[in-house]
């Protein structure tokens, strides 16, 4: 599976991506689309992490989620 996956089936990614990072609204999930680098600056934005921190939770996340980046 490869991210053009996850924006295939947005709409399940984007309910496990929000119970991780509680800060995601449904709005910003919804402009977001399955585009990474969105999902990436707006974690970014909202937690204060670096973009390399994030890269590497999300990676993780879909690691643990058998999901390929």
């Amino acid at each position: 599976m490869n991210w053009d996956v996850i924006k295939g089936d947005w709409k399940n990614f984007s309910g496990k991506a929000k119970e991780k990072w509680g800060k995601l609204t449904d709005d910003d999930l919804k402009v977001i689309d399955g585009k990474r680098d969105q999902l990436v600056g707006k974690i970014q934005q909202l937690y204060g992490h670096t973009a390399d921190k994030i890269e590497s939770e999300i990676d993780e996340f879909c690691a643990t989620h058998h999901v390929d980046k």
